[in-house]
């Protein structure tokens, strides 16, 4: 008599879940666990300085300075990086704060909400890829709220946030990156420096960015709320 063998693709199957799954769990205890041991444990805000704002999309977390900066800060005014016409429409270029993030190609411009996001996407970003972009909006001045958080920086720690942002843009021979359209009218891609993983995603590079500059944050920030808890 031949004995199925459904049953044991289906035990080989559950198995297979329940690996991915505690793969999961154990990655995600891991990113809490790194977000909530602090780096720059000494740090406090300064009470004067130039204000800086963290923001949270519930993916992605970015980075917003001043489009124009403090004079006496190398590369505080991003106009020579960064232009209007990079967006669908040059007129956005006029408001006074640029808000910036890193991360995969196809997880940044295929995923601009939780709602969008495809299980290949995760898959592919997890491996890794070295397609990795900067993401450029042009806005108004934010104002705090549970979303967007304001920090105030001393010139140094602006100083070293500016130059380490500066350093993710991928600038050929001219001094400027590619560039193409993003989500809407006021924003941009740009080729960027690094390696996408799941250990390296968008809200680490935040998290270091922040670290970078001294602000007091956790070690490893791999998800938005690793981020925004310390702020």
């Amino acid at each position: 008599m031949r004995t199925s063998t459904a049953p044991k693709w289906r035990i080989a199957f559950g198995r297979a879940v329940g690996i991915v799954g505690a793969v999961w769990v154990a990655y995600m205890v891991a990113g809490l666990i790194g977000g909530a041991i602090p780096a720059n444990r000494n740090w406090v805000q300064a009470e004067s300085g130039v204000s800086v704002w963290v923001e949270d999309n519930g993916i992605h977390t970015g980075i917003v300075l001043p489009l124009v900066g403090p004079a006496d800060i190398a590369g505080a005014d991003w106009r020579d990086l960064i232009s209007p016409y990079d967006a669908r429409d040059p007129a956005y270029g006029r408001h006074s704060h640029v808000a910036f993030g890193w991360g995969d190609r196809d997880f940044y411009v295929n995923t601009p909400r939780w709602r969008d996001l495809r299980p290949m996407t995760v898959v592919n970003a997890a491996i890794g890829s070295d397609d990795t972009v900067m993401y450029v909006e042009r806005i108004a001045e934010p104002r705090p709220a549970h979303h967007v958080r304001r920090i105030l920086l001393r010139p140094e720690e602006y100083a070293r946030l500016v130059a380490f942002i500066r350093a993710s843009f991928d600038v050929g021979p001219s001094g400027v990156a590619d560039a193409q359209p993003g989500y809407a009218s006021h924003d941009s891609f740009y080729t960027a420096k690094g390696r996408y993983t799941a250990f390296n995603t968008c809200n680490t590079w935040t998290g270091r960015a922040l670290r970078t500059a001294g602000v007091r944050l956790g070690v490893w920030t791999p998800f938005s709320v690793t981020v925004m808890t310390w702020l």
